[in-house]
């Protein structure tokens, strides 16, 4: 048996045929257009995303079930996508009367403040696990309530429904009969009671969101809708899976047990560290979030570190400076020289976030002299890449000790291990890696060194896909259990520690407080 997995993230859908030893047998892929109607606006149509969906399944199961994957029939399908982007659809036609506002956006920094001044960031907190910030989907709807009537008055009539990329398609697959989302995406919406584990009647009133709108609240695991064969590709398969992307990454690098964690450097660099039934309330800045729910309706909690742009200010020197030909270049240009010559650069392109937080940062680069090159601004970008992935994990190291043990004692109860396994402390984990820049051997290195700890990049670097994958094989019979799944991650490669360069961060620190608030002071 195999599993088609769609991985729909911010540029591009990743479709991957999962063989039942974990390995991928078949991908396909296609990139959508991005619109940047404004400074610091992101947005994308979302029967583009679609489109893109539809071309890149085409390619990773050659058009037809089971032809590309070496006899194995795919039976069934697992979502994964980009988080907190808000998507509106007519329920009848399927068609979007507005571009979807991606989670880049920083357009409702202003609604953040407002509800901030009002006093109401601590209830947001405590209910959510989140903060105020234009990061997440509630106020960006709020934005299109008091901005565009005319498509908002189809929410409040009920023909227009709203929900994530991941409800999307779901909707899309199944021609409009099942409007769900999963827990781990229904957690990063401002929207959601993270430790009832529903909707939050509160919440919605405050953001202005009629509830009715919104998805029906599903186990990530378990099927949940059949795909139409007349909308997808003539196939009719159970959809069986559906988690966020960076839950999922979280899932498909096997971090099933408390105290685990990854990063996935994409777009952004998420950290996520797995805290079992405990909600680990972060005191500097992280997230408490939803991991995943099981089909009996039990809440794994994770911590998380979100830094909005790393891999996009790779594809920044690529496409805006032309520095690079292609991302790929990187590493070599990069790895010509010994360091960065002094020069750092803050990579806030669309503000900053964990553990900093500040939607009116900008990017800055400082330390350019005569003697600077290309390289070194390259390198720099590199070691701003691993400074933020630092700053995340020094914090989320404090965060997690104390909330970890208490999840470890529980999950070795549930596992008939003991009170006394479940409270041995193994020692430092090493951080497991993947995304796109987890193939830059450099950027790898100069991340273990930052980090103190080993850094383990596995062979199949395209996690996310994978983890809506096992996701929807274990509802469906292809794997047995996460002991089962564990067993199929292999490493590629290990990355050990050497030296920190401490002078080099605290420049890094320096730089980060001199770009922040910048457009808070800028007219207009």
């Amino acid at each position: 048996m195999s599993v088609l997995a769609i991985d729909a993230g911010t540029t591009g859908v990743t479709a991957l045929v999962v063989s039942a030893d974990g390995g991928v047998t078949n991908r396909g892929y296609a990139e959508f257009a991005q619109h940047f109607p404004e400074p610091g606006w992101v947005e994308q149509w979302p029967a583009e995303i679609w489109e893109a969906t539809l071309t890149a399944c085409a390619q990773a199961i050659g058009g037809a079930q089971g032809e590309a994957t070496g006899g194995e029939p795919v039976t069934c399908v697992g979502i994964t996508n980009q988080r907190e982007t808000a998507v509106l659809w007519d329920r009848a036609t399927l068609a979007s009367p507005h571009r979807a506002i991606v989670w880049q956006d920083r357009r409702t920094a202003r609604i953040c403040a407002e509800l901030r001044d009002a006093g109401h960031e601590d209830r947001v907190a405590y209910l959510t696990g989140l903060r105020l910030d234009p990061y997440f989907t509630a106020t960006k709807l709020t934005w299109l309530a008091r901005n565009e009537a005319s498509v908002w008055a189809g929410v409040t009539d009920g023909s227009l429904a709203l929900g994530t990329v991941d409800s999307y398609l779901i909707a899309r697959l199944t021609s409009g009969s099942r409007h769900v989302t999963d827990a781990s995406n229904a957690s990063r919406t401002l929207l959601f009671d993270i430790a009832a584990g529903q909707w939050s009647a509160e919440l919605c009133d405050l953001f202005g969101v009629p509830a009715r709108a919104l998805p029906e609240v599903v186990a990530s695991t378990g099927v949940i809708g059949q795909t139409d064969p007349g909308a997808f590709l003539g196939l009719s398969l159970p959809i069986a899976g559906v988690a966020g992307d960076q839950q999922a990454a979280l899932f498909g690098q096997a971090c099933y047990s408390p105290g685990a964690s990854k990063c996935t450097y994409g777009t952004g660099s998420f950290v996520l560290a797995n805290t079992g039934s405990q909600i680990v309330r972060s005191r500097a800045g992280l997230l408490s979030t939803v991991a995943w729910m099981n089909a009996g309706g039990e809440l794994t909690y994770a911590l998380e570190g979100s830094v909005f742009v790393t891999g996009a200010a790779i594809q920044w020197l690529r496409d805006g400076l032309k520095l690079l030909a292609s991302a790929g270049e990187s590493e070599a240009l990069a790895g010509s020289v010994p360091d960065s010559g002094g020069v750092v650069f803050v990579p806030a392109l669309t503000g900053l976030g964990a553990p900093d937080w500040d939607p009116d940062a900008r990017g800055a680069i400082f330390g350019l002299t005569r003697g600077t090159t290309n390289a070194h601004l390259v390198r720099a970008t590199l070691e701003a890449i691993a400074f933020e992935v630092r700053d995340v994990m020094d914090l989320m190291t404090a965060d997690v000790e104390t909330g970890v043990r208490q999840a470890r004692v529980d999950h070795a109860a549930r596992a008939g291990l003991g009170s006394a396994a479940g409270a041995a402390d193994s020692g430092a984990a090493p951080l497991r890696v993947d995304g796109g820049a987890s193939a830059n051997d450099l950027l790898m290195q100069i991340q273990a060194d930052q980090l103190q700890m080993p850094v383990e990049r596995p062979v199949v670097a395209e996690t996310t896909a994978l983890g809506a994958a096992f996701l929807a094989g274990l509802a469906t019979g292809a794997w047995s259990s996460a002991t089962e799944l564990a067993a199929t991650w292999k490493l590629d490669r290990r990355f050990e520690p050497g030296p920190r360069d401490e002078s080099a961060h605290r420049r890094w620190r320096d730089a980060v407080g001199r770009g922040q608030g910048w457009a808070a002071g800028q007219p207009g």
